[in-house]
């Protein structure tokens, strides 16, 4: 899977580089983000910009990190979202949760000064 995880101001990114994220990527990209949490990042930015297709277990996982992120006193917030992912979000109400932001820049700064 074509992941990457940067740090800018304190907020860790989460680059999603593939165009369809789903099963069976679903796992390896779960972990990542768990795995950023279990070490005490307690801002998580994931950038969805490469990605034009998710399926309901995407939003399902997406849910369970959010959960994750907030029961461990932190926030996950998505950027960079598509035009079809954006209306999956809309449809199955996961945008009334988590925030998301046009880019990178803009979610990381949502989080305040580092």
């Amino acid at each position: 899977m074509n992941l990457s995880t940067e740090h800018a101001d304190g907020v860790a990114i989460v680059r999603v580089g593939e165009s369809r994220l789903m099963y069976p990527l679903l796992s390896e990209f779960s972990t990542a983000v768990t795995q950023l949490l279990a070490a005490g990042e307690r801002r998580v930015v994931v950038d969805l910009s490469s990605v034009g297709y998710v399926d309901s277990a995407t939003i399902g996982c997406l849910m369970d990190l959010y959960r994750q992120a907030t029961a461990a006193g932190g926030a996950l917030k998505l950027a960079g979202v598509q035009k079809r992912v954006e209306t999956m979000l809309t449809m199955t109400g996961a945008q009334n949760f988590i925030e998301v932001h046009p880019d990178q820049s803009t979610a990381v700064k949502s989080f305040g000064a580092s």
